[in-house]
């Protein structure tokens, strides 16, 4: 049974930092590409981060570049986010998706098979 779990979530200050965890089980994450995705209250769920393989290959989104790192440990079956220089437009709850086939764009939620249940960030003074 393919499972993905977020955690690391929760409230921080402007300019403070967390990491997320994205605990894979039913499957060995390293033939897979798992994106981290958000979704804010009455907007769509976007694309955040993609690690597509475990070649080193990564992609962000622009409204995150230089402040979120994606990746991925294989031995423990976990992609992490972290995510530094926090916004209060970051507030959003995270999830991250997984797919074993071929990407076509990394944006599109459509392409990830498998979601975990979410886990809430809140970025305010």
């Amino acid at each position: 049974q393919v499972q993905l779990v977020e955690s690391g979530g929760g409230l921080v200050q402007p300019g403070g930092s967390l990491r997320l965890s994205c605990a894979a089980s039913g499957f060995a994450l390293d033939n897979y590409a798992i994106g981290w995705f958000r979704q804010a209250p009455g907007k769509e769920r976007e694309g955040v981060s993609c690690t597509p393989s475990s070649d080193g290959t990564t992609y962000y989104a622009d409204s995150v570049k230089g402040r979120f790192t994606i990746s991925r440990d294989n031995a423990k079956n976990t992609v992490y986010l972290q995510m530094n220089s926090l916004k209060p437009e970051d507030t959003a709850v995270y999830y991250c998706g997984a797919t074993d086939s071929d990407l076509g764009n990394w944006r599109w939620e459509n392409e990830y098979d498998w979601w975990g249940q979410g886990t809430q960030v809140t970025v305010s003074s």
